[in-house]
């Protein structure tokens, strides 16, 4: 019979519901008291609002895939809620609203088991993202000019003709966490009227004549020319471009659980999962609030998991307002760099934002895969013996570069630079099912995994890139490995990207014998779509596209469509049958 968990109460512990005081120090007891008990415990928050600043937040040395690699000025994070070394914990908000101020990652799991996180909301007070509106613009006295309202969060001052982002501003050093200049390092417009958000180039700080402070979060802006505006009614969102902290993270632990969360942002980065097993996101609403007058959810993705084993699950969320994917699920190639032993391999993290933590364990299965074709050697793989690399908690030795040991000779056939390994057994099946992706300015979801990948009952609304994207990437992102199982199922894609489906590794020399991808279906769909293609793929062996419905957007009145409706490249048993293109015909135009 199972044991009735322990009942520890932040409030207890000091912990403010009314808001008023930072409840920090008081959260990280109650937190340490839960790991002291040694037992199955749940801790509780009551219904309230609890502020949680990063100066008596838990600092850890911690090295996160995607975000800032080996860079040093990043190392320590500030962690709200840290679950550490702990097994069978609930953390039941109960219905509490978490206000992070600062700089710092909301909740991790680190080396624990069986952690749920529940029935909270959180959001920060200061997002590193400032969502302008341009709330009236055009010309006056032969010079163009803008009026940009910014959201309450956001504090600033214009000196000239130049405007200072100035974050929020610490209580205890009485300095701004962040600061930046106009229109900061990068930014995308999202337009509230098309639902639709994209990248491109910010106009709102060039040819600047004057600027006037209004008050009430409002700004104006004169220009040196007289070309009207036509923006009314965009919202630039801008932000630096530095990936300081996850914005929660999960790492060397098992059957961790985001369930009934309202996440209203992500700061400076999503919820990284790595070199985890089980990881089930469910009923989690990645979107602004809507009395914050924001319109960005996330930094950067929403959800990236990397090195992930067992099972990934992610239901019935809502991902509304990232800045990058909405979902990321891969592994990671080391590269080649020195064979010092016929057993031994010294291996190189290539991207810069991934370095640091380790990437194999003793025990695990590597393959080791051609980076020009992106096939596996033959007799390429073997079995982790013993790892000298970097911890992921320190920086004691290099935190690019590991030599791995393995349980047999390695292939001749290996190469310095040509070849790259993948941990095989950190690979997950996956899971993506009745969610929701709006307002993004890229891919809804990425997966490149070797277990069975299921997507269906989802609803993707105008993305701005390919709505999934399928890579295995040797070459830029480091971003592994081979797909063999895809079902894309009863999915709802409206008004989408051209193509709405990508498959694209990145294999130099293509050749139909060595596919890279196998066995994908798109089944029973529904695309409303313009002019532009379906699915483009390249290198893979078994594709099926049938009894999926097309509806032309525009009705019987529309022009021709022109595109091709499907591109395979070196690919292989492709069969697209049994489709209605709403024109009662099957062109299934290539």
């Amino acid at each position: 019979m199972a044991s009735v968990p322990d009942l520890v109460d932040v409030v207890a512990f000091g912990a403010d519901p009314t808001g008023r005081a930072d409840s920090a120090p008081a959260v990280a007891a109650a937190l340490r008291h839960a790991k002291r008990l040694g037992r199955p415990v749940r801790i509780v928050f009551s219904a309230g609002t609890f502020q949680l600043y990063p100066e008596q937040a838990k600092t850890r040395e911690l090295y996160v895939s995607n975000t800032v690699g080996a860079d040093q000025r990043y190392r320590e994070k500030k962690i709200g809620l840290l679950v550490e070394d702990m097994h069978d914990v609930v953390v039941d908000g109960h219905g509490a609203k978490l206000v992070f101020h600062g700089l710092q990652t909301a909740f991790a799991a680190i080396r624990s088991s069986d952690v749920t996180f529940t029935n909270f909301s959180f959001d920060y007070a200061g997002p590193k993202v400032v969502d302008v509106t341009v709330a009236e613009a055009g010309v006056t006295g032969g010079r163009a000019y803008r009026i940009l309202s910014v959201p309450a969060g956001s504090p600033y001052e214009v000196s000239g003709a130049h405007l200072t982002w100035l974050g929020e501003t610490s209580p205890v050093s009485g300095t701004p966490y962040w600061s930046g200049v106009d229109g900061l390092e990068y930014t995308q417009i999202h337009d509230p009227a098309t639902q639709r958000t994209w990248r491109d180039d910010n106009p709102l700080f060039t040819d600047v004549a004057g600027m006037r402070d209004l008050g009430d979060q409002r700004i104006r802006i004169d220009y040196a020319t007289a070309i009207r505006p036509d923006d009314v009614g965009l919202v630039y969102q801008m932000r630096l471009i530095e990936r300081e902290e996850p914005g929660a993270f999960i790492w060397e632990s098992s059957n961790v659980v985001l369930r009934s969360i309202n996440a209203h942002y992500l700061q400076t980065f999503g919820i990284v999962g790595q070199f985890s097993e089980n990881i089930t996101i469910d009923q989690v609403n990645f979107a602004p609030d809507p009395a914050s007058g924001r319109t960005t959810a996330s930094f950067a993705d929403f959800v990236q998991l990397s090195g992930i084993k067992g099972d990934v699950t992610i239901t019935d969320c809502i991902f509304d307002g990232p800045h990058d994917d909405p979902i990321n699920i891969h592994g990671t190639y080391l590269e080649v760099i020195g064979k010092p032993a016929p057993d031994a391999l010294s291996l190189s993290c290539e991207h810069p934002q991934t370095a640091g933590f380790p990437q194999f364990y003793p025990g695990d299965e590597v393959e080791f895969v051609d980076k020009l074709t992106m096939s596996p050697l033959e007799n390429g793989r073997a079995v982790v013996v013993a790892v000298d690399g970097p911890s992921g908690m320190d920086h004691t030795k290099s935190l690019t570069t590991m030599t791995v040991t393995f349980d047999r000779p390695l292939p001749e056939a290996i190469e310095i630079g040509g070849t790259v390994a993948e941990n095989i057994t950190y690979t997950p099946s996956v899971v993506i099912s009745g969610n929701v992706f709006r307002n993004v300015p890229t891919r809804g979801v990425l997966v490149t995994t070797r277990k069975p990948v299921l997507i269906t009952g989802n609803r993707f609304e105008a993305m701005s890139m390919a709505s999934i994207f399928i890579s295995s990437d040797a070459y830029q992102w480091y971003e592994s490995g081979p797909v063999t199982d895809v079902i894309i199922r009863g999915n709802e894609f409206t008004r989408p990207a051209d193509p709405v489906i990508l498959i694209e590794p990145t294999n130099r020399d293509v050749d139909p014998t060595r596919p890279v991808h196998r066995n994908i279906t798109v089944t029973g769909n529904t695309f409303d779509v313009g002019d532009l293609t379906l699915v483009n793929a390249k290198s893979v062996a078994g594709f099926q596209f049938t009894a999926n419905t097309i509806r032309p957007i525009g009705g019987p009145g529309r022009p021709p469509y022109t595109a091709p409706l499907f591109v395979f490249t070196g690919s292989t048993d492709i069969q697209v049958a049994d489709n209605d293109y709403g024109t009662g015909t099957a062109p299934d135009r290539r």
